[in-house]
């Protein structure tokens, strides 16, 4: 992790300090600050400390003390002067895909190390429009092309509920640093998982929202088809207001009623518990209970026999014919000083394994323009299909583990056991990718923890639009479930 560090600065004498101000989430926050019970700037300060002392979790590349401390001030007198934010200069952490003027921007990669951006990623500009500060650029997989958080040139993340776990991938550090309180939220990106995954096995909450609602500009692609940009925070609730300012809607939260009276879920088990391991099934039973309990109508679906192979032969299809195209689109529309060849040379041996047998034109199991068709013209339509047929003429959201194990070893990250079977890395998107394939929004939030005390999440996708509907049903959900408790490295 590399740190500018500044200057230490004294509290100011009408600062409050706020007991366990690191434990507030993005909403909370603020009105302590609106409320003048803390400033910005002190608020900053406890996080940085928090940082620094729990860096090696490895869940930033580059954080700037003097830079966040600096725009907290400045929120600080706005504030004091009469300007008003939403979020006003609340500190969050940011993807190291996404290009930042104010912070250099690697992708994760060595060779893109000191590359300083002359602008702003779409999505930076809007919660910095609405108050918000970067912490810092949080750590992520090479080029966001893995799923168990390692990065070897910037350090494996680690699972701040046990740190010899990973966290999860691609927006692993991320999801890290919220779940260790060092910032109530990140911004993050996801294609087959990579704020689900991460944001479940680390127990804080992922949002993904339908492709195109928010924007991708600036932020360094996998599949422009399958990619959505979206935040991680601690409450479904932080999501939501991220999800309006990222949009441009309204910043103000709908009432929701208590309990799930008139709310109807779907669960597909044939495909979305097959595999998994007994104590997560256990636990998503449980769950399943306390939504009926609630006053949910739950009904069982099926998606049918061949649903798994036709979702996972076109999403990888897709997942691996877009990158060297949209990579290398992106790399020079945005004036990165290095090109595809050099992302590749330099990438870590197990993901540049996967671009040399999946990704390049020449490898062995490349996507052939016939494959490739078919998955977007006759396969994707299929599946949108059968989740309209079989779940949203039946159901508000389907419900399921969102990952069917809880965080693996970082020493067995490649391959372990689960229910008897030995699986790899990739088998951690199994639940994740077929909404990605689909085109759904879908929520990770904390379900439960194992007899280990490793986090596990519920997902809860919707139909394709219907982004704010979900995120409602998903804080009405979250208050039935309740939350988790803190990490011990947290406390």
């Amino acid at each position: 992790m590399s740190y500018a560090a500044g200057a230490a600065v004294a509290t100011p004498a009408s600062a409050v300090d706020l007991p366990q101000a690191h434990e507030l989430s993005l909403i909370e926050a603020a009105q302590a600050i609106t409320a003048k019970r803390i400033t910005s700037e002190r608020y900053s300060e406890v996080l940085l400390k928090r940082t620094h002392d729990l860096a090696f979790l490895n869940s930033f590349i580059t954080v700037d003390d003097e830079k966040a401390l600096s725009a907290a001030r400045v929120a600080d007198k706005e504030r004091l002067a009469g300007k008003r934010h939403v979020l006003p200069g609340l500190p969050i952490g940011v993807k190291d895909s996404y290009l930042t003027k104010d912070l250099p921007t690697s992708f994760g990669t060595q060779v893109a190390r000191g590359f300083r951006p002359a602008t702003d990623a779409k999505v930076v500009s809007a919660v910095k429009g609405a108050g918000c500060i970067v912490l810092g650029k949080n750590n992520l997989v090479e080029m966001s092309y893995g799923l168990t958080g390692l990065n070897a040139h910037y350090g494996q993340a680690k699972n701040p509920y046990n740190a010899l776990h990973v966290t999860g991938g691609s927006s692993c550090g991320g999801a890290a640093s919220v779940a260790a309180r060092l910032v109530p939220a990140a911004l993050g990106g996801d294609t087959v998982g990579s704020i689900r995954v991460p944001s479940a096995l680390c127990g804080v909450v992922g949002f993904k929202p339908t492709p195109g609602r928010w924007s991708g500009s600036g932020v360094a692609p996998i599949s422009n088809t399958l990619d959505t940009t979206g935040p991680i925070a601690r409450r479904v609730s932080d999501c939501e207001l991220l999800d309006a300012i990222a949009t441009g809607g309204s910043p103000s939260l709908q009432r929701i009623p208590a309990g799930l009276r008139g709310t109807r879920l779907a669960v597909a088990r044939r495909y979305y518990l097959d595999g998994a391991d007994p104590e997560v099934e256990k636990i998503f039973n449980e769950t399943i209970s306390k939504l009926k309990d609630a006053g949910a109508s739950v009904v069982e679906v099926d998606l049918g026999g061949d649903f798994g192979p036709l979702v996972e032969e076109a999403n990888w299809a897709l997942f691996f014919h877009d990158t060297q195209p949209d990579v290398t689109a992106f790399l020079r529309d945005q004036k990165v000083p290095v090109t595809f060849e050099e992302i590749y040379e330099g990438l870590e041996p197990h993901i540049k394994a996967r671009w040399q047998r999946f990704v390049l034109e020449t490898g062995p199991d490349y996507t052939r323009k016939a494959a490739y068709q078919e998955a977007v013209a006759v396969r994707r339509p299929e599946v949108q299909r059968r989740f309209v047929r079989e779940v949203f003429s039946r159901a508000d959201a389907i419900v399921f583990p969102t990952t069917l194990c809880a965080a693996p070893t970082i020493a067995e990250q490649w391959q372990f056991s689960v229910a008897g079977r030995t699986v790899n890395d990739v088998f951690l998107s199994r639940n994740t990718y077929p909404a990605s394939f689909a085109g759904l929004p879908g929520i990770s939030i904390p379900m439960g923890l194992t007899k280990n005390g490793l986090p596990l999440g519920l997902e809860l996708d919707g139909s394709s639009g219907n982004d704010r509907a979900l995120l409602a049903l998903a804080r009405r959900v979250e208050q039935v479930i309740g939350f988790l408790p803190p990490p011990q490295v947290a406390t």
